[in-house]
């Protein structure tokens, strides 16, 4: 999943539309469904604990935060409009609509949103998103518990005013809090389920264009159900989504080709195959996929010259056209290509920031064995053994199966063992940092380099190979902080730490999801938010 922030100027020009236009339509909604795939279950229904996207693609669809992407455009959700902004860009005030409803009848307000942001940033609450809220009044200290939750500058003004005030100006505020995160929880039915809330469709309540049914916790399915309460339900014309999970994409294909998926998603050969129908596309993601490697695991994977040896070993190319085989393509760094923009100069961070250190990420095996001999000798040790870690998809143990040759074959005396497992469950090793070498992927919550560079800083939950440096720390909270509302100077200091970041090959670069699917071509007006959230209110599908 994602953050949220923001904005200085982003090109939105991955923003893909499955095959229409953004737009809504007049036509009747009366048995208009969509049936499409997941790669893996819900982790949780919970805003404050959803860490993947698969999750924040459910809550999307079933919440409404104050603010909602139509496409690239920032429109009001749950708020009449956008925000009021003070003159020193630090107060934030949201004017509410007033017949917004739970699913359970009761009404949304203000106080609603100031409990589910205070939780949020709450330690008790034990949020992996937490951090999130940093650059909002007092959340550091009470995210640190040196400050009540109630401190947190974000507070309801009445019934249907909610004011948010900040430490420093945010200029990607807006756009950061239409993250899933923020979306608002019924309090009366947190205290109704403990610990049981948001963990089943029953023990969850929804203010969105939908109702979640049908999902046990656990559930390979579920549907979403149009909700009648929602304050823009007319605009809603699929009265049902339903959802599968699907991991092989040969079963994709035979799901797709027997009518019973009107979207699925494609990989390797079985995606190449299919790239002449006519309902094949390709959306381009604003999301990364990497390795980190976790030195405190593996003590040589802290070497540089190591690090940098397992970078030039892998032919991205190759790995791309021979195991992926949609529209990816090869990285040297994590923020994605045509993501932001300089306003001032139209310059791409990604491809401004890959310049110095793109030869970190060539493929060059005569350098990689060079730099791997002389690795082991500053190390004094005779070879590397680790474990590679990744999801159980066809296409991640396909990838594991790649790099453990790709590595084997260029490096002498590498020993490299292979680990599958359950999204889930990748997840939950990762962030308590049991894994070697993980390959971990990420995906803009908002067009911002900085929802991906923040993932590197040293406290940061979301930083699995506990990488560290000094500088790259202070650079990054430079950009939130005295160098915020400099276009310049934040671009200098995002770009700055990207490139520290590739030097000491902190992680390792692999692609740019290019998601290949094959949609009917009865669907309309389907669109795609920076954050790669699908939007279905508009949406039509009249076979």
């Amino acid at each position: 999943m994602k953050k949220k922030p923001l904005w200085l100027g982003a090109s939105l020009a991955t923003l893909v539309v499955l095959l229409a236009a953004c737009g809504s339509s007049s036509s009747s909604s009366k048995g208009q469904s969509i049936t499409r795939m997941s790669k893996d279950v819900i982790a949780t229904m919970d805003a404050a604990q959803a860490t993947d996207a698969i999750s924040g693609q459910v809550l999307q669809d079933t919440g409404a935060g104050l603010l909602r992407y139509h496409g690239k455009k920032l429109e009001a959700d749950a708020a009449t409009k956008r925000a009021t902004v003070s003159k020193d860009q630090k107060t934030y005030t949201f004017t509410l609509r007033k017949d917004l409803k739970w699913s359970d009848g009761k009404p949304v307000t203000a106080q609603d949103f100031q409990y589910s942001w205070r939780r949020l940033a709450d330690p008790k609450t034990k949020s992996e998103y937490a951090y999130i809220t940093t650059g909002i009044k007092n959340a550091d200290a009470v995210q640190a518990g040196k400050k009540p939750a109630s401190t947190l500058g974000a507070k309801a003004i009445g019934k249907y005013k909610f004011q948010v005030k900040l430490d420093t100006p945010m200029p990607y505020f807006e756009s950061m809090i239409t993250l899933q995160v923020f979306n608002p929880v019924e309090k009366a039915a947190v205290d109704k389920y403990g610990k049981k809330y948001g963990t089943t469709s029953k023990t969850t309540t929804y203010n969105g264009p939908y109702v979640l049914t049908g999902w046990n916790g656990s559930s390979n399915s579920w549907t979403e159900k149009k909700n009648p309460k929602y304050w823009d339900a007319k605009n809603v014309h699929v009265t049902s989504i339903k959802t599968q999970v699907v991991k092989e994409a040969t079963t994709a294909l035979n799901l797709y080709q027997d009518g019973k998926l009107d979207d699925a998603i494609l990989s390797g050969d079985t995606a190449a195959q299919m790239k002449n129908d006519s309902a094949y596309n390709t959306v381009t993601q604003g999301r990364t996929t990497y390795l980190e490697m976790n030195a405190k695991r593996v003590k040589a994977l802290g070497n540089e010259n190591i690090r940098k040896a397992l970078s030039l070993s892998i032919n991205r190319k190759e790995f791309i056209k021979k195991v992926l085989g949609d529209g990816s393509k090869p990285v040297s760094q994590p923020v994605p290509y045509d993501l932001f923009q300089n306003v001032d100069n139209k310059k791409d961070f990604a491809t401004d920031a890959s310049k110095k250190y793109a030869s970190n990420s060539k493929y060059d095996p005569a350098e990689a064995d060079k730099l791997y001999k002389q690795g082991l000798k500053e190390l004094g040790i005779k070879n590397v053994s680790f474990t590679l870690l990744s999801d159980d998809t066809d296409v991640a143990k396909s990838t594991l199966e790649y790099l453990q040759g790709a590595w084997t074959k260029a490096l002498p005396g590498i020993k490299v063992s292979t680990k599958s497992v359950p999204f889930k469950t990748r997840v939950s090793l990762s962030l308590a940092h049991n894994a070697d070498v993980v390959v971990s992927s990420w995906q803009a919550d908002f067009p911002d380099a900085i929802s991906f560079l923040d993932l590197f800083t040293s406290d940061n939950s979301y930083n699995m190979g506990q990488w560290s440096n000094a500088k790259y720390d202070q650079l990054i909270k430079a950009s939130k902080t005295t160098d915020a509302t400099s276009i310049s100077k934040r671009w200098n200091d995002l770009k700055q730490a990207d490139e520290i970041l590739a030097d000491q090959q902190g992680v390792i670069g692999l692609y740019q999801t290019g998601e290949a699917h094959l949609t009917k071509k009865t669907i309309k007006h389907m669109t795609y938010s920076p954050g790669n959230m699908i939007n279905f209110v508009g949406a039509t599908n009249k076979k």
